[in-house]
């Protein structure tokens, strides 16, 4: 993985994490944090999706929307498991 990929990888996250904490809570968490959350959330959405039968296109614009659902599926399960 070169380091073009890799900055890729950190700027999708941040944007999918910086989205994810608008739809969820209504504020991000930070640059770290919400790189993080859109990493994790791209990690969830991608085992989800192949197991429900979802597809989604290729391109920047997918791996953000992609790794989006999967941040807004991660800060859910958060918020429901510090509500227990």
């Amino acid at each position: 993985m070169g380091i073009e990929s890799i900055l890729v990888f950190l700027i999708v996250g941040a944007i999918a994490g910086w989205l994810a904490g608008l739809v969820v809570s209504g504020y991000g968490f930070g640059l770290v944090g919400n790189m993080v959350i859109g990493i994790v959330g791209a990690f969830i959405a991608g085992y989800l999706f192949p197991k429900l039968g979802l597809a989604v296109g290729g391109g920047i614009l997918w791996a953000i929307v992609h790794a989006t659902i999967g941040a807004v599926i991660f800060l859910v399960l958060i918020r429901i498991v510090k509500q227990a």
